[in-house]
């Protein structure tokens, strides 16, 4: 069966070769094997234009020589039979698709003027001045096409020249397009390898290439291959082929290798979080991972809360697969504030009393990422806590978005004991909430008792000494004060403080015992029902009064358990204290 393999191509071969070789009336006699492919052809065709095939003649000790391998030649039997075809003054096209392996495959021939004038390597070379490298995009196909040549391509220095004429015009672009849109110029570069883009990043740097455009390269050309990176369906890495996945993982992590620093040129954050989400699910080095995760940081402040969900979610986008990379992506950032600020304000246990707009502006991404995956059933508490736990607590001036967020998750999480709906909570302070939100929560029965009973105390605190915080609003604090005598505010309280009252409701019931038994004593007196009645109606009044946060703590040690007389037109002014 090989045999007959063998036989086929050394037909098709000879059958390509007899289109071409001029005269059949001279027998070949000599076979050129490359590979498994065979070409008979003629010495003195060969000889007259290329140098390797005159030296290897002349030194076969044989006279005779009949079979010569040139396995070595670049671009191998397709490109050695354009070189053939030359050597016998047969046509050929000439293209910026194989013009890259004609010039190597002419070096390695020996194809040069010293044996023929206007030889292969001239036409080649002059075909690349005054077409190939005259375009930008001709230039890219040429490098694309040494990248399987090397080191051939690099010893004559075609590499250089290519990537050399591609800093240039990419330069040029960038300053003065002649297009439209005016970044085409970038997404010409993608078919590119890493290493050969590397190249030319360097090339356009010391052309002078602004941050910006270095920074606009790489975006553009990791555009082009984020579609293959992230292909697979799965974060599993059998998803994909062993070679398809271990391409498309080394791909990433030269890609990551080419961004430029951060301070120079600022990344889009989506883009980085895209480039994170790909190397988390091609299981990328720890340290391609870290450094994503340190140029997310960076641009956290540009980021939103859809660029973190893009990091923390699986590839279907169904639950949440990674909240640690968040976590130290939010670390990595108050790391970074902190030092800018000397290394003494931002500390997670931080107390300042003010942050940098970007730690605010953080504060609100990360509260409305929070909010969004609060939803998750599978999301323990213990996560949900520690992602906000990275932020110092000076970073948010009202605790409104998180307190949204805790309220959705308790919403979701229903099944919740009083000690894990505490450990939620434990993550906003209810005494930051603006006046609307303690309003809320101070009627929301799913948060503990504790927090209720927080907001409470400090709007009880607010009302008694009549200020209000920066962010209330001025029309309701006056509002309040107005009414604050009145019996729409009194029915207010009284509902605010439903759950004292609950609390209290067996020590009025057993005052209420105590008193009725003193009135039946007194009823052959005559006065019994009259000031029984009194009593009672006083009790209903004193009710509404019952706020221990407004009034402070009562001495319960001057209550009387007798009734007095009443004088009808100088009442005596009751007081009851319930302890």
């Amino acid at each position: 069966m090989a045999a007959a393999s063998s036989s086929t191509r050394f037909s098709s071969a000879m059958e390509r070769t007899n289109q071409w070789v001029f005269s059949q009336e001279v027998p070949t006699d000599i076979i050129v094997e490359i590979g498994e492919a065979k070409f008979p052809l003629h010495k003195f065709m060969l000889v007259s234009k290329s140098g390797y095939v005159r030296r290897r003649v002349l030194e076969c000790e044989r006279s005779d020589l009949a079979r010569v391998d040139l396995s070595g030649v670049p671009g191998g039997a397709e490109t050695f039979e354009k070189a053939a075809k030359f050597c016998y003054g047969v046509n050929f096209e000439i293209s910026v698709n194989n013009i890259a392996t004609l010039r190597c495959a002419a070096e390695y021939l020996e194809m040069t003027d010293k044996y023929y004038e206007g030889n292969l390597a001239g036409r080649s070379e002059e075909f690349l001045a005054q077409v190939a490298l005259k375009t930008l995009p001709g230039a890219v196909l040429v490098l694309k096409s040494c990248e399987s040549l090397l080191p051939m391509a690099e010893d004559i220095g075609l590499v250089q020249r290519c990537v050399d004429v591609i800093a240039l015009k990419a330069c040029n672009e960038s300053n003065f397009p002649t297009r439209s849109p005016a970044e085409w110029w970038a997404t010409e570069l993608a078919p590119l390898s890493p290493n050969s883009l590397r190249k030319v990043l360097a090339a356009m740097k010391s052309r002078g290439a602004s941050p910006k455009t270095l920074a606009t390269t790489v975006s553009a050309y990791a555009e082009k291959s984020l579609p293959v990176l992230l292909s697979l369906p799965t974060n599993s890495p059998t998803s994909a082929s062993g070679d398809a996945f271990s391409h498309q993982r080394a791909l990433l992590e030269s890609l990551t290798a080419l961004l430029p620093p951060d301070r120079d040129a600022p990344l889009p954050a989506g883009f980085l979080c895209c480039l994170l989400r790909a190397a988390n699910s091609l299981s990328a080095s720890i340290a391609c991972r870290r450094e994503l995760e340190r140029r997310v940081a960076g641009a956290l402040d540009r980021a939103s809360s859809g660029d973190l969900l893009a990091v923390a979610l699986d590839h279907a986008g169904d639950r949440i697969a990674d909240l640690d990379s968040v976590r130290r992506i939010i670390a990595y950032f108050v790391e970074k504030e902190s030092a800018a600020a000397g290394g003494g304000g931002l500390l997670y246990g931080g107390v300042s009393n003010s942050c940098s707009a970007a730690m605010q502006k953080v504060a609100r991404t990360l509260d409305a990422f929070a909010a969004e995956i609060a939803t998750d059933e599978d999301l323990p508490v213990s996560k949900f806590a520690a992602i906000h736990g990275a932020l110092p607590k000076s970073a948010r001036r009202l605790d409104d978005d998180l307190y949204r967020a805790v309220d959705i998750y308790l919403k979701a999480h229903p099944g919740l004991d009083e000690i894990e709906r505490e450990k939620v909570c434990s993550v906003m302070d209810p005494l930051r909430l603006s006046y609307e939100a303690r309003l809320h929560a101070s009627q929301n029965k799913r948060l503990p008792l504790q927090i209720v009973l927080h907001a409470l105390y400090y709007d009880q605190l607010k009302l008694r000494s009549g200020s209000f915080p920066a962010g209330d609003d001025p029309l309701v604090a006056v509002k309040r004060q107005v009414s604050a005598a009145g019996d729409a505010e009194l029915a207010r309280e009284n509902a605010a403080l439903r759950t004292e009252l609950a609390k209290m409701r067996m020590y009025v019931t057993d005052m209420q015992k105590g008193q009725g038994s003193a009135c039946s004593g007194s009823a052959g007196k005559g006065t019994g029902v009259k000031k029984g009645g009194t009593f009672f109606s006083s009790v209903t009044r004193t009710l509404g009064k019952l706020n221990p946060f407004k009034q402070g703590s009562k001495d319960t040690s001057h209550i009387d358990d007798g009734l007095s007389e009443v004088v009808p037109k100088q009442p005596r002014r009751r007081r009851f204290s319930i302890s």
